[in-house]
């Protein structure tokens, strides 16, 4: 598993007006296969998460992967550090499922020819190989988050993170882009509202006002944001 390590981290809102700070001096280490980071709305849990592969900047203190600082080498930590989106449609961006899947390996596999194949090898990987050559608008809610998952892990991270994967989905689907995720090789860092989903993780931070609030075994950090959420 990669080390990822906040030190002393603060971001503060872009912008011209009176500081509105995001996170505020996070000194997190992260080790284990699966973690998850759970809070409000507005808490910061996402802006953490978008950290971890230089998507969101620092304003103060130092994200570090395995000891490589994300700000001055953001492209080297995003060929380890994955991506995984709440909204689909913010990485799913070509007309069907396997030119789609095919623009992540554009780095790695250089002949086209080979690029598709590969893609087509992935998407049957994931159950998508009927839907290859299906424009991506006409993909259920479902497929259009697996096909989001294929495409990062097309290119084999070390680590995968996804800022509310299940969001968007009806509970079928979230249940089968939860399953997916949490038996991946990969370490997982998972931003989620779902707490059955966050319990199931092996370590979970309650992210509150911008801080770390509680850090924890996932089923305690769980139990015990509930007792503060519903008293």
């Amino acid at each position: 598993m990669a080390r990822i390590e906040l030190d002393r981290v603060s971001v503060d809102a872009p912008g011209t007006g009176p500081v509105v700070t995001i996170l505020s001096d996070v000194t997190v280490t992260l080790s284990e296969p699966r973690i998850a980071l759970i809070g409000a709305n507005g808490s910061g849990k996402s802006t953490l998460a978008r950290l971890l592969n230089g998507l969101v900047t620092a304003t103060s203190g130092r994200v570090l992967v395995d000891g490589v600082d994300v700000a001055e080498h953001g492209a080297q930590v995003r060929r380890r550090v994955g991506f995984v989106f709440t909204n689909p449609a913010s990485q799913v961006v070509m007309p069907t499922a396997v030119e789609d899947v095919a623009l992540s390996l554009r780095r790695d596999v250089k002949k086209a020819s080979h690029r598709e194949a590969r893609a087509r090898e992935v998407l049957d990987e994931f159950g998508l190989a009927h839907r290859a050559d299906t424009s991506v608008h006409a993909l259920s809610g479902g497929q259009q988050q697996l096909l989001a998952v294929a495409g990062v892990l097309a290119t084999d991270p070390d680590v995968v993170v996804a800022d509310e994967p299940t969001t968007l989905l009806d509970l079928a689907n979230t249940r089968l882009i939860g399953d997916l995720l949490l038996g991946l090789r990969q370490q997982l860092v998972l931003a989620t509202h779902d707490l059955d989903l966050a319990a199931r993780c092996d370590r979970a931070l309650v992210i509150a006002d911008g801080r770390v609030a509680f850090d924890g075994p996932a089923a305690e950090a769980v139990h015990w944001y509930r007792a503060q959420v519903l008293g």
